[in-house]
């Protein structure tokens, strides 16, 4: 099952709106098949590793890290796929949520005198899409803040100079992550002064580039900006307040000339897009993993909401001082306990930098 886990893994950023599924099926003790969700969704992991393994699934036994599918839609059901096969048994980590399916997998099966075994590797399961259970559950994507600060929070002298806070090791891992996620987030303030490519540009990984977003309720950015500039080569999805007056419109017109698909949402108490509705948004949209990458006031945004489910801190050894701009703008926390409260998961070195994980309660 870990196997299969890691199989999985491989597909996170590249299968949305699908869940990242990993199938290895095995006979006398040999592994004769495997796969994993391939880019786009589809074919199924199990669909994959059926087809490696042949005629030598008959009677084999399939470890797959989520119930498999029972519904029709662009594909038919892997649990038909697996009874065609004739495997013996079906061994699996986590039940599928979605209403088409939520058991009707494992009754297929079991219909079918499949042997069906669940809860192996549960929690591995759980944490691996924990993007595509969030949107079931709760209509909205697994949310990661990422920042790249000194030791004392700082993402930027008082000046804005901030390139590079971190060495070229933990630019590198940064890169990474992006490849991870099916969308990264920053703010207007960001995007105009920063003009980021927010794409993975890791040798062998220039197509994983996640899903740009901007959140810009007055759409101030530049129609020169890099993402407008780059817009129709790589997915850039612009969150506006409602237009009100035929200039918005007239601009929201021209970003979507430029290539950007440009989303109404509500506002919030403060007159800035909802981070509520920004969320909903990308979930219908079938976004399951976010990652915000800044600035400050779009990740207190996030976080003063408790919308954030991790952290992954990039942390340089400087100081910048009281002057520097803050990772986090103000969060109106009135008393320590009423702050968020973040787990540690695990701190890795990176070359002179280091790398923090954490995992957020509520």
């Amino acid at each position: 099952m870990r196997s299969a886990l890691a199989l999985a893994a491989r597909g996170l950023g590249r299968v949305w709106p699908n869940p990242a599924v990993g199938c290895v099926i095995v006979r006398d003790g040999d592994v004769v098949g495997r796969g994993w969700t391939q880019p786009g969704g589809r074919p199924h992991a199990e669909t994959e590793a059926l087809r490696r393994a042949g005629d030598a699934a008959r009677g084999a036994t399939a470890y797959v890290t989520l119930e498999p599918c029972a519904h029709f839609g662009e594909t038919p059901p892997c649990a038909d796929a697996l009874i065609d096969a004739g495997i013996d048994r079906c061994v699996v980590a986590l039940r599928d949520p979605d209403p088409r399916v939520d058991g009707g997998g494992f009754r297929k099966l079991e219909d079918a005198g499949i042997e069906v075994h669940f809860g192996l590797c549960e929690a591995e399961a759980e944490a691996l899409n924990a993007g595509f259970l969030k949107r079931q559950r709760l209509q909205r994507p697994h949310v990661c803040l990422k920042a790249a600060t000194t030791i004392d929070g700082r993402i930027a002298a008082r000046t804005g100079h901030s390139q590079w806070i971190t060495g070229e090791a933990a630019r590198r891992a940064g890169h990474l992550l992006r490849a991870k996620y099916d969308a990264i987030l920053v703010g207007s303030n960001t995007a105009a002064e920063d003009d980021p490519s927010l794409t993975c540009r890791l040798p062998g990984l220039l197509d994983r580039s996640p899903v740009r977003v901007v959140v810009d309720g007055r759409m101030r950015l530049p129609l020169t900006n890099r993402l407008v500039r780059e817009a129709n080569a790589v997915p850039t999805w612009l969150f506006a307040l409602s237009p009100s007056t035929a200039a918005a419109r007239q601009r929201a017109a021209a970003y979507r000339d430029c290539g950007l698909s440009v989303f109404d949402v509500e506002s919030d108490e403060n007159g800035h897009p909802d981070p509520r509705a920004v969320l909903a948004t990308l979930a219908e949209e079938g976004i399951t993993r976010l990652l915000i990458e800044g600035g400050g006031v779009v990740a207190a945004s996030f976080l003063r909401l408790r919308l954030v489910d991790e952290m992954v801190w990039f942390r340089a050894a400087t100081v910048m001082g009281g002057d520097g701009l803050p990772a986090i703008a103000a969060l109106g926390v009135d008393r320590v306990d009423d702050a968020p409260f973040a787990r540690r998961i695990s701190v890795e070195p990176m070359g002179e930098d280091v790398i923090e994980r954490y995992s957020l309660a509520g």
